[in-house]
């Protein structure tokens, strides 16, 4: 794990929302990376913020936090449809930005806040933490090593089983609410990071439990050159379904199980320690046609590395981890999955030529 050794003072972060993403996920990993500090958290909650960030301060309003003086960046981690006027806030206050996914609600505001990060002069980022699931490193490796030969189908899935509609804003008939919305920009940007942009895209979202007010199941199909990408997530599904499925000309690769870094933080980890990322069941490569298995070892996952690299590029020293055009592509593939399931069509997710090439650009870099 590297960690800055400039010598300057650390960055100073203020944390808007100390729920589920703010308290499980940022919180730590921001602790747990040298050359960074928690200044100001924004918060309902100040005794649950103390318990964990004793050193912050706690201020009440957003608005106040991501535009406070004794901060130089700014992490939300608030309802969904607050990321875009938020995040535009903390860029004209002259703040770096991490934006928890989705990045926006609308493809309008990713292209606005993009503009404004460049006007700014500002680094803006969007928290795509699932490229560091071990899982997912395993499939880059299984992918770009050759062993499944050109990839045709690519099944990755989230499930939970949450049959009861809870009382949350993300089940809420709200901006941002919804299955898609939650768990999609992970499925998504983890299909761009592995075979870029697709030429079409058709999609299913529906409400399968009772009461549900908003979409708790989908099934998106990326379509390229002889391959297809089919993104599923679904709150009904009690396990025994594969979390990745690949299938190429020289065989398969099947991954069951979850990343264990999200549960390890729910139990009060703290990321590091030991046995930290590791994935207790590695997948199984099949080749040949004869259903033969060979486990493949998979690389330990560490969330870290995006808030390491983080620091490096706001110190200068490295890219941007998740840059605004990777983001932008992936709310456009959001969209265009909304509009098949209206239309029953077909849809091209709907960037210019320029932030096809900015995406280009940032994807192969």
């Amino acid at each position: 794990m590297k960690h800055s050794t400039s010598g300057r003072t650390p960055v100073r972060v203020a944390l808007l929302g100390f729920g589920f993403a703010g308290r499980t996920f940022h919180a730590p990993l921001i602790q747990a990376v040298g050359g960074m500090e928690v200044r100001v958290v924004a918060s309902s909650q100040p005794e649950a913020v103390r318990a964990l960030l004793p050193g912050a301060a706690v201020v009440a309003s957003a608005v106040e936090a991501a535009t406070h003086p004794d901060v130089d960046l700014v992490v939300i981690a608030t309802p969904n449809a607050s990321h875009a006027p938020l995040a535009e806030a903390a860029l004209r206050a002259g703040r770096h930005v991490v934006v928890d996914k989705p990045f926006t609600v609308t493809l309008a505001e990713a292209r606005a806040l993009r503009a404004l990060a460049q006007e700014q002069g500002r680094v803006l980022s969007v928290f795509h933490n699932r490229r560091w699931d071990s899982d997912f490193l395993a499939l880059q490796r299984v992918i770009s090593e050759g062993l499944l030969g050109h990839v045709t189908h690519l099944e990755s899935r989230f499930d939970r089983f949450r049959p009861e509609v809870r009382q949350r804003w993300r089940e809420q008939a709200l901006p941002g609410a919804g299955i898609w919305q939650d768990l999609g920009p992970h499925l998504v940007d983890q299909a761009l990071q592995l075979f870029g942009l697709p030429d079409k895209v058709t999609a299913m979202l529906a409400r399968h439990r009772d009461g549900a007010q908003v979409d708790d199941w989908c099934q998106v199909t990326l379509v390229y050159p002889r391959r297809h990408v089919v993104l599923q997530a679904s709150m009904l599904v009690s396990g025994g379904m594969p979390r990745f499925a690949a299938h190429g000309t020289k065989g398969s690769w099947l991954k069951y199980g979850m990343d264990s870094q999200e549960e390890q933080l729910r139990a009060g980890k703290r990321p590091g320690a030991a046995g930290w990322g590791e994935d207790p069941s590695p997948g199984m490569l099949l080749t040949g046609g004869s259903g033969n298995g060979t486990p493949t070892v998979a690389p330990p996952g560490d969330y870290r590395r995006y808030y390491s690299a983080l620091r490096d590029a706001l110190e200068g020293g490295e890219a941007n981890p998740v840059t605004p055009s990777q983001a932008l592509a992936v709310v456009s593939v959001m969209e265009a999955a909304v509009r098949a399931a209206e239309s029953g069509c077909a849809q091209t997710p709907d960037l210019t030529a320029d932030e096809r090439t900015g995406f280009t650009a940032d994807f192969v870099r």
